[in-house]
């Protein structure tokens, strides 16, 4: 038997300028919505700045995680040091938890001691300018998330999404308040806007703990493995045992290769190779391992097999002469 890995000696992708807007626009919409919440009163309002002071310190975390998980591979971290934006959305989502918590505190101080709002036009125009600074940079860091396969740019950018629809709603119960004269009706808003934080913090977390714990690459890149291993199928070369796993924008794989027991080994290692070009050429971040062995040999069989089988993975040795 031997063992044939993909040489993809690629440098680690520098994200860390996405990571440098992040902060920037997290400055100046904490000094916005401050200033929106000074000139108002509202609690709805200082909520919406106290997220923001979380999404400064989620998008510091990002930073360091990205500087980590773009530091190339190293004699104490074979794979690289890509789950380290694992542990960066780990902490966005429980700083979110911190943002909520004070957040419905405040709500209910303000629903038990109701207080006027004041200059509501001023202070909605500073949110709304705010809001629409954080739409634009959450675009561009999902965006930059997707095309790069970075869990810390998504998970940044959907938490700044989700401040803008948190802005919206402050914004909605602000004019309520000035619309009605219903003072309640600002902590209300205010107290389901922290909910809302508290939903997005365990979706974060729970994405953390998936890559943490070795998550399968998602259903659409597998079944892209899966069609690449399938073409090079034929009666002398089947593929099984696939298994697939991420680690921060990279994926990792390992496959095992059964072809006739009698074919030399430069044979098995041109055929792996051209596999491995296959698969490299459809998903560039991927590193793949390839396990060659013996269709004759019953020990062949007694493999993991996931649930995304490749072709119709043999069940069985197959009588051959190894010819």
């Amino acid at each position: 038997m031997s063992t044939a890995e993909s040489t993809i000696d690629k440098p680690t992708r520098d994200l860390r300028k996405y990571a440098w807007l992040s902060i920037a626009a997290a400055i100046l919409t904490i000094g916005l919505k401050a200033g929106a919440w000074a000139v108002t009163g509202s609690v709805g309002l200082l909520s919406d700045a106290a997220e923001s002071i979380v999404n400064l310190v989620a998008a510091v975390a990002a930073l360091i995680a990205l500087t980590v998980a773009a530091r190339p591979a190293d004699d104490g971290h074979h794979f690289g040091h890509t789950k380290a934006e694992y542990f960066s959305a780990a902490i966005e989502g429980l700083m979110i938890f911190v943002a909520a918590v004070v957040i419905i505190w405040q709500a209910v101080d303000r629903f038990l001691n109701p207080r006027p709002i004041e200059n509501v036009g001023i202070g909605l125009g500073i949110s709304i300018v705010a809001s629409i600074i954080n739409g634009a940079v959450a675009l561009v860091l999902l965006r930059a998330g997707r095309q790069h396969r970075s869990i810390t740019l998504e998970a940044d950018g959907k938490h700044l999404m989700t401040d803008v629809w948190t802005s919206v709603g402050v914004v909605v119960g602000v004019l309520l308040v000035a619309v009605t004269g219903i003072e309640r009706l600002d902590p209300i808003v205010a107290a389901a806007v922290g909910i809302n934080i508290i939903v997005a913090g365990v979706q974060l977390i729970r994405a953390s703990g998936r890559g943490l714990m070795d998550g399968a690459m998602d259903a659409e890149e597998n079944a892209q493995i899966a069609a690449v291993l399938e073409r090079f199928e034929s009666p002398e070369v089947r593929f099984h045992g696939l298994r697939t796993r991420v680690a921060g924008h990279q994926g990792f794989a390992e496959v095992h290769m059964l072809v006739p027991g009698g074919w030399t080994v430069q044979r098995s290692h041109d055929v792996a190779e051209e596999v491995e070009a296959a698969l490299r050429e459809t998903l560039p971040d991927l590193h793949l391992v390839t396990h060659v062995e013996p269709l004759e040999d019953p020990r062949s069989y007694d493999d993991f097999q996931a649930e995304f089988p490749v072709g119709n993975p043999p069940t069985e040795p197959l009588a051959r002469d190894g010819a």
